[in-house]
């Protein structure tokens, strides 16, 4: 359910930040995305903030609210 619930949230994100590269997968498609970040299926959906060299700042699951998104993107920017 969270998923359908952020789909239109990160959309909206997404449009108004264009320099924001974001890349979705499916827990149940994607096994290798998975175990390299180690992804629980009881915590999905999960959004993983990694810097220009792919090292993960921080990551948020749930469903976090646009602002929180926001937040994060605006204190990670120049990472």
């Amino acid at each position: 359910m969270g998923c359908l619930v952020m789909r239109p949230r990160l959309a909206q994100i997404e449009k108004e930040n264009p320099a924001l590269k974001t890349e979705y997968y499916d827990f149940d498609k994607d096994k290798e995305i998975v175990e390299k970040y180690g992804l629980q299926k009881g915590k999905l959906p999960v959004f993983v903030f990694l810097d220009k060299d792919g090292r993960e700042l921080t990551r948020l699951s749930g469903e976090p609210s646009k602002q929180k998104i926001l937040g994060l993107i605006e204190k990670y920017e120049n990472n």
